[in-house]
């Protein structure tokens, strides 16, 4: 046990809301983390003496209350995924094949044999697209259902499946369901873990209570004309997270996270008025309030707030996933030592363990068992010890401590003024009160749909995101018997005339080089330079390539090129002058490319692509902007929650 440090452990747990207006799931990721996560994060910890703290977001309680009261027929792929192949269209074919590649390739595919064996396949027969869905659900069921369940147990050896293997196994996973947040409250109760929340659809709560907060954080941000307080929304997302959070583990929450661990005085004032003790942050917010030592915990007005250590959060996120689990551990332990006071680590609990081995099994059954000997506090009971008075909160998020990742670009202050127009409207014919129209607009208000337009983010799903946003405030209007305004049906998406767009990497990807976007998430937390518009050399570029991507993890780089005809293409790669020959590279929908970095010496190239067809150069790209790679780069600063 050592007396120097207060250990204080945060996962959180959040999905946006999938559904659209007819409450059905449009994307399944909520179940397949339900399979893999929600239940093993807390049973692995409770096979130990440690302590941590779970944030359940309440549209992810909402979602997964949804899912056991309406079965798998509430979402689009499980319903498809029940379906006889033969029955199925070829769009809704492409869209299921499109979601069982979309599993890691290396800890999830290739760990199961008959996954492996189909996964590289591009046409399958109905008797191979059984197999092919099973192995892919059997690939997101965690370490308890691989070891308890006994219908998961005996599917997991087979090589083969039939409709009633299909059955079975959906059958099983949906009995699992309702096990998952009553465990959280049996752990609650015998004090292992405490639990805290965040206002309800995971808004930007500062923004809501007043749009100019964003100038506060950072003067440069662009703001939507005619910005509304939406002040009673934020309170509203205070009162219905207490009564979901109420209606679940029967007593009122003690601390919450605000979403992206967005703050400012206003919003904390409203924490207080709600009854919350503690909330929590990143420490650049404490750097920018004045603070010099995260390692406390301070009070503001009465309020509780604690900084999360960046580093360490950052290390469990990205960096220990390539590591073994005992040196990863052993080099968190080092790192702890070397601490004095109460430090919090704060990080998604779910999304990052795809990415282990055996989703981090191996790793958090090591890393509990080490944190023990630090005697690990939950955040309610460091909320209770002596805490630093706060005099100043500065507004900002954990992103940079802004809240450019929401507003200040194009698309998303047209998402702003889209919401600002609605609220006048219903305003105007006095409909304020409706609670059909308070729920429209409350899901509309989720910081999730922000995040993905513009700038800062780039994801194969935006135009979905987009139609999920705009088809709450369409239902606004058709609630008030009013034809929607026709800027309500056109996509956000796409609409922005901003000529070069250049997104940094969030995080280590490792997509399989096999010239197809084969995952979801394979490409989602790589960088993107947007080509189109650009004018490239010789040629305008966007007639060639509209999209590169890049991305590393320990021992590769890897590129993207999004190209019309990508067989058609030659290609050169530079690092800085010098022609690099890459290790792997395919083409057939798009390039994908990757490079050892073994033997790379320097800390940064330059690269520069050089594109040719029938021995004619077509375009040298990146063609305004300019593309840098480290091969120590771990993208950690760049990575968000």
């Amino acid at each position: 046990m050592d007396a120097g440090v207060n250990l204080v452990l945060l996962w959180h747990m959040h999905q946006p809301d999938y559904r659209d207006e007819s409450g059905r799931f449009i994307m399944p990721w909520v179940f397949l983390h339900a399979i893999k996560d929600y239940y093993d994060m807390p049973w692995l910890l409770s096979r130990s003496k440690a302590k941590a703290s779970f944030n359940l977001t309440p549209i992810l309680i909402e979602q997964l209350d949804t899912y056991i009261a309406k079965g798998p027929q509430s979402d689009r792929f499980l319903s498809l995924w029940l379906k006889d192949p033969a029955r199925l269209s070829a769009d809704e074919r492409d869209f299921v094949v499109q979601l069982c590649k979309s599993a890691q390739y290396e800890t999830m595919v290739k760990p199961l044999p008959s996954f492996d064996a189909l996964y590289s396949q591009e046409e399958y027969s109905d008797e191979e697209l059984v197999n092919l869905e099973c192995c892919f659900l059997l690939s997101w069921c965690g370490p308890w259902l691989r070891e308890k369940d006994a219908t998961v147990k005996k599917l997991l050896p087979q090589e083969r499946f039939d409709a009633k293997d299909k059955e079975a196994l959906l059958d099983a996973l949906f009995d699992f369901l309702p096990e998952i947040l009553p465990f959280y409250d049996s752990l609650r109760k015998k004090g292992q873990i405490t639990l805290s929340t965040t206002p309800y659809s995971h808004p930007i709560l500062p923004l809501l209570i007043d749009i100019h907060t964003a100038e506060l954080a950072d003067p440069s941000t662009p703001l939507p004309p005619d910005g509304l307080s939406l002040a009673s929304d934020a309170k509203l997302h205070l009162q219905k997270a207490k009564e979901i959070y109420r209606s679940h583990f029967g007593s009122d929450p003690v601390g919450m996270w605000p979403a992206e661990g967005a703050v400012d005085p206003q919003s904390a004032e409203l924490f207080q008025e709600a009854g919350i003790r503690w909330i929590a942050t990143d420490q650049a917010i404490l750097q920018k309030s004045g603070g010099s030592d995260p390692y406390r915990v301070y009070d503001y007005r009465g309020l509780k707030l604690f900084f999360r250590d960046h580093e360490l959060s950052d290390l469990i996120g990205f960096s220990y996933r390539t590591l073994p689990a005992e040196r990863a551990v052993e080099d968190f332990r080092r790192r702890l030592a070397e601490k004095k006071g109460t430090l919090f680590v704060i990080l998604d609990g779910e999304n990052a363990w795809e990415y282990y081995p055996n989703n981090g099994r191996e790793f958090l059954e090591k890393f509990y068992a080490m944190i023990e000997e630090f005697a690990p506090l939950t955040c309610d009971e460091a909320a209770a010890l002596p805490a630093k008075k706060l005099e100043r909160l500065a507004p900002g998020s954990w992103i940079d401590g802004t809240f450019r990742t929401w507003i200040g670009d194009e698309e998303k202050n047209r998402a702003w003024e889209l919401l600002f127009q609605t609220r006048r409207d219903v305003r105007h014919l006095g409909k304020e009160k409706d609670p059909q129209i308070l729920a429209h607009f409350l899901a509309a208000e989720a910081s999730d749909w922000f995040w993905w337009y513009g700038e800062g983010h780039y994801t194969e799903f935006a135009r979905e995101f987009d139609r999920l946003y705009r088809d709450h405030l369409i239902s606004i209007y058709e609630l008030m018997g009013l034809p929607a305004p026709r800027d309500l049906l056109r996509p956000i998406v796409g609409s922005h005339t901003i000529h070069n767009i250049v997104n940094e990497p969030k995080a280590p990807i490792q997509p399989v080089i096999d010239g197809r976007v084969t995952s979801f998430f394979e490409w989602v937390d790589a960088g993107m330079i947007d080509e189109r518009h650009s004018g490239g050399s010789m040629q305008n570029s966007s007639d060639v390539v509209e999209r590169i991507f890049w991305g590393s993890d320990g021992e590769y780089f890897y590129f993207r090129l999004d190209a019309e005809n990508p067989k058609e293409l030659e290609l050169k790669l530079f690092f800085d002058e010098e022609e690099i020959r890459p290790e792997r590279m395919a083409a057939e929908k798009i390039i994908e490319i990757a490079v050892a970095k073994k033997g790379l010496e320097k800390r940064g190239y330059e690269v520069r692509f050089e594109i040719s067809a029938d021995g004619k150069i077509l375009a040298t790209l990146p063609s305004s902007a300019r593309l840098f790679v480290n091969p120590d780069e771990n993208y950690a600063q760049n990575w968000f929650v």
